[in-house]
């Protein structure tokens, strides 16, 4: 029996949704643990480009999903991604897709609030999505949330609507210059919601502790990346929920000792998109480059990601943060054609040269990284799944990031599909 945790070590849109996709077919189970729809994880299944944005991936491979108790939930867009993916001929209906009753709502004030307060900052905005995830998660701290319990019992719906869109609307009126909104709208499109939804709704933590204790195999789906997360991350260019490992524990209602290990996601290289700290990003023809050939758009927002070279200050950062037992290095084929290729190995600030991530931002901006550079190759690495056919340029490069962070490879992906994967060691057959 193995349980792993799947989570992103850089800025997000690492390919999660690929080896999720990938090791579903050895798991009994997917559950997903935080954020909400502001991620896209894409998969390329039968030639076909599938994005899900709430739904775990593993939904492609027949395996039962569950969103956990410390994700948001937009339950129109959740509906949609159902209809969606049924649409495509997938099999999403309650016996296979289960929402945790302790998972918070997202509400329409929250996107409107989330838009208001975007457009008000100008230049100085974080560059959130619009889709109103702080806001709904900023309620759910402050003890003021409604959950997805609620929509079981109308009238607790309509009370807690009716007394918190009187501050919600004064605050977007007044502050926000936005315009109010109507309790009864609302009330009646989440009671629409609520017949459709209801089927889902059951207690995900005691649904995943049943299953662990009868021997299954879970895999727990993180979103954003570790450098995402509200307290490690770049703050306050950040995600409003914890990211890293552990909150899988939290944010599906299990212990500790459930998990066997925990797997990162890391391109080959490095992006970000959105504002933020980015020491190793490229503003000349190379980094044109990777962002072409690794069409680098976010799956969300279709956002041009900023591209940059393989950052291993952040990567040991998360290496730590995550207790990492295994590695995932997707998007190798982007890097070939290049000549040399650089990984950052330490920053540069005033004169010393730093090798764990600083949380200050201002120190972030003055620090330049210091680069180990090793020679390209050329090679069409796409057909390739045996990891000693690799190009020796390319093995190389890899057992370099191996003896910089200290982890062990155990996937490479070489192009989008599925079957363009080479497995090193299958992280649930040890």
């Amino acid at each position: 029996m193995s349980n792993i945790v799947i989570v992103g070590t850089q800025w997000g849109d690492e390919g999660k949704g690929k080896i999720v996709d990938l090791l579903a077919e050895f798991a009994d189970m997917v559950v997903r643990f935080q954020g909400g729809n502001n991620a896209g994880h894409t998969m390329v299944v039968n030639d076909e480009k599938v994005i899900c944005h709430l739904i775990p991936s593993g939904i492609l491979q027949g395996k039962t999903c569950m969103i956990g108790n410390g994700v948001v939930v937009d339950p129109e867009v959740l509906i949609s991604e159902i209809d969606y993916l049924t649409g495509k001929g997938f099999n999403i209906g309650p016996n296979m897709l289960k929402i945790s009753d302790k998972a918070h709502l997202i509400m329409p004030y929250h996107k409107e609030i989330d838009k208001a307060r975007e457009a008000r900052k100008g230049d100085k905005k974080i560059g959130t999505t619009g889709r109103g995830i702080g806001p709904a998660y900023e309620d759910k701290s402050t003890r003021r949330g409604i959950r997805v319990i609620d929509l079981l019992d109308i009238d607790v719906l309509t009370e807690k609507v009716n007394a918190i869109l009187k501050e919600k609307n004064f605050y977007l009126k007044e502050y926000l210059g936005a315009t109010p909104l109507i309790a009864d709208d609302i009330i009646r499109r989440y009671t629409a919601y609520a017949k459709q939804l209801a089927p889902y709704i059951v207690n995900v933590s005691v649904e995943v502790g049943r299953s662990i204790e009868n021997g299954k195999q879970i895999l727990f789906e993180g979103a954003q990346g570790t450098h995402l997360d509200i307290d490690h991350g770049t703050y306050p260019y950040v995600t409003s929920s914890n990211t890293v490992s552990g909150n899988a524990c939290c944010g599906a209602g299990i212990g500790p000792k459930a998990i066997d290990g925990v797997v990162g996601i890391v391109k080959a290289y490095t992006t970000r998109v959105g504002k933020g700290p980015f020491p190793t990003e490229l503003f000349d023809k190379t980094g044109d480059y990777i962002q072409e050939k690794g069409a680098e758009f976010g799956a969300t927002t279709g956002r041009k990601r900023r591209c940059g070279w393989l950052d291993m200050v952040q990567l040991r950062n998360a290496v730590r943060l995550n207790s990492l037992t295994g590695l995932v290095i997707t998007k190798m084929d982007v890097l070939g054609g290049l000549d040399a290729i650089n990984i950052c190995t330490g920053y540069e600030y005033r004169g010393q040269i730093l090798q764990d991530f600083p949380a200050g931002l201002k120190i972030l901006d003055e620090c330049k990284p210091v680069y180990e550079t090793l020679p390209g190759w050329t090679e069409d690495i796409t057909d390739i799944r045996n990891a000693d056919e690799l190009p020796e340029n390319v093995r190389n490069y890899l057992n370099r990031i191996e003896q910089l962070c200290g982890v062990p490879i155990d996937i490479i992906s070489v192009g989008p599909g599925r079957h363009e994967t080479i497995v090193v060691n299958n992280p649930f057959c040890g």
